[in-house]
């Protein structure tokens, strides 16, 4: 690898023009070599602030004419997995924003394809990268809290996108849950560290659109009987856009957004949060600067992936799941991968 990553970015949207790229431009171990999108009125403008990037509409003449050793991917949904088959039918390391794909049959064939080809796939769940996030994992991992045995988490918030295709379940995949339960859940999950997901009781709501779901609410149980409770909407009524996550362990609790920590006494609780918590302006920026470090990083280093193809998979895994449930008013077995 030479002195720089060289990275190309397909999908010149937001998320790409909010975070991706102004980042990108400013970590002194990239390159950023090539933009990619069909709308040729974006590439151009897009394009103009980031002149040391060639502009290509079609992916595969840029993978063809092109030397990079990374892609990030932030296109629709239903784009995901034939564009991951051949960034990484190039062999090249792809990080890919959520979710990975539609479903799990198609996540299976992203993975299993970056497996053959002995390279990384990352799916950009941001939530960890926030540094209140991975100052709970470390207070969880450090055994400070005792052993988790309940999360209560939510994200109340518009939708993500006002594009059409974000509505049409063929499209996108789903509603809510695939565009913020998939995300909440991630960093619950991870909190909750190698413990077994049993079973999983859900109900959606279609207040607002036919297609997909705009509100869920569930709980997800483990076989040692911690629990997670969740809701997520478009639709409910909040004072803030935000997520929240409290999390309970036997011998104390923390809460994200913002960071408390209180330890248990005697008495009762302890405000134990650490002096130096982070201000809730910074943590949005943050995480995806964290996140983009550690793609990076990994890349350059041949290190494991935080929140890779094989951790999305069993996401995508727990998700069809919770539609399962869902659509057929019942609790729900996961089933072992």
């Amino acid at each position: 690898m030479t002195d720089k990553t060289r990275i190309a970015v397909i999908g010149l949207g937001s998320m790409a023009q909010l975070v991706h790229l102004p980042i990108l431009s400013k970590l002194d171990n990239v390159h950023l070599t090539a933009l990619c999108e069909v709308n040729r009125n974006r590439l151009k403008t897009v394009g103009e602030k980031y002149s040391s990037a060639k502009q290509y509409s079609d992916y595969n003449e840029m993978l063809s004419a092109e030397e990079v050793d990374a892609v990030i991917l932030s296109t629709p949904t239903d784009t995901h997995t034939q564009i991951s088959l051949d960034c990484l039918k190039a062999k090249k390391d792809i990080l890919i924003e959520k979710p990975i794909a539609r479903n799990y049959t198609e996540a299976k064939e992203i993975v299993a394809a970056a497996k053959k080809v002995k390279k990384q796939v990352m799916v950009g769940m941001n939530l960890r990268f926030r540094p209140d996030a991975m100052l709970l994992r470390s207070l969880v991992n450090s055994g400070e809290l005792g052993d988790l045995f309940y999360i209560k988490c939510g994200w109340l918030r518009k939708q993500s996108s006002t594009q059409k295709w974000f509505l049409n379940k063929k499209l996108s995949g789903g509603g809510v849950m695939i565009d913020l339960g998939i995300v909440i859940l991630d960093l619950a999950l991870w909190m909750m560290g190698d413990s077994k997901v049993n079973s999983v009781s859900v109900q959606k709501f279609n207040n607002t659109s036919k297609d997909v779901e705009d509100s869920a609410v569930g709980l997800i149980r483990f076989a040692n009987d911690s629990v997670i409770n969740f809701e997520v909407s478009w639709d409910l009524f909040s004072d803030v856009d935000s997520f929240n996550l409290v999390a309970h362990g036997t011998k104390g609790s923390v809460c994200l957004n913002p960071l408390r920590v209180y330890k248990k006494i005697e008495s009762g609780h302890i405000d134990y949060t650490p002096t130096s918590s982070v201000y809730p302006t910074n943590v949005y920026r943050k995480s995806y600067e964290n996140e983009l470090k550690h793609f990076i990083g990994s890349i350059r280093e041949g290190t494991n992936l935080l929140s890779s193809g094989a951790e999305a998979l069993t996401r995508m895994n727990l998700l069809e799941a919770i539609y399962k449930s869902a659509e057929q008013g019942k609790e729900i077995k996961i089933q072992t991968l």
